[in-house]
């Protein structure tokens, strides 16, 4: 099923006409909980990677004093998570069995974890064929990105360190069928399996990019309103192409190429959810009404990816050279 995101609230261009040389197209990807195969488009997939290519590892990671979690564990948590809040509830018991909370307690608590030996290998996150998604921004004569990461934590921001790989599919002779069962740091840097459901929408840069006197006048348009420029006007929630940073807890800072000293361009965003729950303004008008949704996993967190506290990571490529490395900003 198709993903369309419901008209703004308003046409805040026609309000403010400085916008409109601002405006940028940024494709939503809709990700939603599914079964994707390699020939799929997809967060958490399996990734179409060639037999004779070694699977990538972070070398800043190893053994044996690293420790995480097993992906089949945090998986049989989700699990017993989803089934435990379908069934009938009855008030002042549990809604888990008494096995089901002990293994949930134990994986939370107790020593589930186990030790990493040597480089830990990365996680599939996206994958994105240019088919399903023609603006994708890729080198000539690819079709074809996929992104990982290493879930444990880099740098001053403490975000997985992601590694992209763009390649042609058509040039991929086997496939591999298995690659390393790579542990996790936490449950929610293990993204569930989802097929993607692309749609570009128009937005506009955060309240945080534009001009202070333009800010201001825009501010004091909101006085009164039942929505906002932050929230409900400018950029786009969820998991995305291209577009704006959404900058929401700190001011934004100029993203220069380390090699060339490029301004670098949005690739991608990782979001903590698709929408701010409920009925908010960016839920897609295919979704089920809130009291027809499923209680677990909540259907504004598909992925069930937490960066930090319920933020978002912003994936930037330098425009004059796709070799050049990316960089990561959590905003």
């Amino acid at each position: 099923m198709s993903r369309t995101t419901p008209p703004r609230p308003v046409d805040i261009a026609a309000h403010f006409p400085e916008l409109v040389p601002l405006a940028r197209t940024t494709v939503r990807l809709h990700p939603r909980p599914g079964t994707p195969t390699a020939a799929d488009s997809s967060v958490g997939g399996p990734l179409l990677w060639p037999a004779d290519e070694p699977w990538p590892r972070c070398s800043e990671h190893t053994g044996p004093w690293l420790v995480g979690y097993r992906q089949e564990d945090v998986r049989r948590l989700r699990r017993i998570l989803t089934e435990g809040w379908a069934r009938p509830q009855m008030p002042g018991t549990d809604f888990l069995t008494p096995d089901e909370r002990a293994f949930v307690s134990g994986l939370g608590y107790s020593g589930v974890r186990l030790p990493v030996d040597g480089p830990v290998p990365l996680l599939p996150v996206l994958q994105v064929y240019a088919r399903d998604v023609p603006s994708l921004p890729r080198p000539a004569g690819t079709d074809l990105l996929q992104v990982l990461w290493c879930s444990f934590e880099h740098g001053d921001d403490c975000m997985p360190g992601v590694q992209l790989r763009w390649r042609a599919a058509r040039s991929v002779g086997e496939p591999a069928s298995v690659v390393p069962a790579a542990v996790v740091s936490e449950g929610e840097a293990l993204p569930e399996p989802c097929v993607l459901h692309p749609e570009p929408v128009t937005e506009y840069p955060a309240p945080h990019e534009l001009a202070d006197e333009l800010r201001e006048r825009i501010h004091a348009w909101e006085e009164g309103r039942p929505y906002d420029y932050q929230s409900d006007l400018g950029v786009a929630p969820g998991w995305k192409l291209g577009g704006w940073g959404n900058w929401s807890f700190c001011d934004p800072w100029p993203m220069s190429c380390a090699e060339c000293g490029s301004v670098m361009s949005p690739l991608l965003t990782v979001d903590s959810s698709e929408w701010d729950g409920g009925t908010g303004s960016w839920c897609p008008r295919e979704e089920p009404a809130e009291e027809d949704r499923p209680r677990y996993p909540l259907s504004h967190e598909p992925t069930m990816v937490s960066i930090g506290r319920g933020y978002t990571m912003q994936v930037y490529v330098c425009p004059e050279s796709f070799d050049h490395p990316p960089l990561q900003v959590m905003q």
